[in-house]
């Protein structure tokens, strides 16, 4: 039998009238149930549903894809399958997308997150959990093959350093969806041909590699990591190296800007500042692995910073940090927002005003 939280009765109803065979096997457990779901609008189409890999544990994953809602199901590592969001709403699960010419993808999608990595094989359980929810979702939605694609064939990069031109090649995030010996466990027979917004040159190839593993013959599980990979989610006690730090300025959490990808091994730094967007800030030392993968959009990461105090009337600015107070990368948290020193006026700081100074 099929169990669907309560907010989904109505839809389960409709769906196991055309897919009882479905329903016999799957449970839906909604233990994880996003608290997101009353903020979201009703989609008005779906089109596609998007598979993705969570490049975490089910441990940390399912804490964070509820607390942000950024996914329909969670399939974890024993095929237990997760409601996250309302499957008739839309989840934040495709970040900056776009599948034949029309962009931010969430508005026309269902998203599958699984517990797992890009390049390493589902589990059993897995697989064929999947294979019963895809199923469900083409018959409910009247998909085809064509129209179940991993998040990396729909995933897109701004133009950057590297890269002149908005371009294919983003994330390699569920890319072992696309390969046709996968595809045919998950009862897939057909997959795209082509990159539809390559071809209609609105983007360019920017890792030729993914490009093979979902239109060639490479292996997901083969295929060279490109340089710049930014992995979606993962376990921010493993983080890659930290990048050079800029010359001022910080850097913010978004959709495709996670803590992990900006402060790597830094991550939990007794010298890694986050600004929460209502003003307060911890180290990574004073906060947890779990705290970290849940801070919200529009935290500010500063790199190799340490507060140096809070004014007060008997502490000017100067007396805390010297002649660092009117430096552009020294940083006053006013109201929530970080002026540089060389911005502030000096003459309107209040008393309680945390200082933040990079150290070296």
């Amino acid at each position: 039998m099929l169990h669907f939280n309560i907010k989904h009765l109505s839809l389960a109803a409709s769906v196991c009238l055309v897919a009882s065979s479905a329903c016999a096997a799957i449970k839906i457990n909604s233990s994880y149930y996003s608290p997101r779901n009353k903020e979201r609008d009703k989609r008005s189409e779906t089109t596609l549903l998007v598979l993705h890999t969570t490049e975490a544990p089910s441990g940390s994953a399912l804490r964070k894809l509820s607390e942000m809602g950024e996914c329909h199901y969670c399939i974890d590592e024993a095929g237990r399958v997760y409601s996250i969001i309302d499957p008739r709403r839309i989840a934040f699960h495709s970040g900056r997308s776009m599948w034949n010419g029309k962009q931010e993808v969430d508005n026309f999608s269902i998203g599958i997150e699984t517990c797992g990595y890009h390049n390493k094989p589902l589990s059993s359980a897995q697989t064929q959990a999947l294979k019963e929810l895809i199923e469900l979702i083409k018959t409910t939605y009247k998909l085809t093959d064509a129209q179940v694609v991993p998040h990396s064939q729909i995933a897109y990069g701004a133009p950057n350093k590297w890269q002149p031109k908005n371009h294919r090649g983003r994330k390699r995030c569920g890319m072992q969806f696309a390969m046709p010996s996968i595809r045919a466990k998950l009862g897939l027979k057909s997959r795209p041909t082509r990159d539809p917004d390559v071809a209609a040159r609105r983007l360019v190839i920017a890792d030729p590699a993914l490009a093979e593993v979902l239109y060639g013959k490479m292996s997901a599980f083969t295929a060279p990591q490109p340089q710049d990979y930014e992995p979606k989610s993962i376990s921010p006690v493993i983080g890659k190296k930290p990048p050079a730090r800029p010359s001022t300025g910080y850097q913010t959490i978004g959709v495709s800007n996670r803590a992990q990808d900006i402060a790597g091994t830094a991550i939990r730094s007794s010298t890694t500042l986050y600004v929460y967007p209502d003003g307060r800030y911890a180290t990574g030392s004073q906060l947890t692995s779990g705290a970290i993968l849940k801070l919200p959009y529009g935290t500010k990461v500063l790199l190799d910073y340490t507060c140096a105090g809070t004014v007060s009337s008997q502490r000017p600015p100067l007396l805390i940090c010297g002649s660092k107070w009117r430096s552009p990368t020294t940083y006053y948290l006013l109201n929530g927002a970080l002026i540089p020193g060389n911005m502030v006026n000096d003459g309107k700081i209040p008393s309680g005003t945390p200082i933040f100074i990079r150290k070296g």
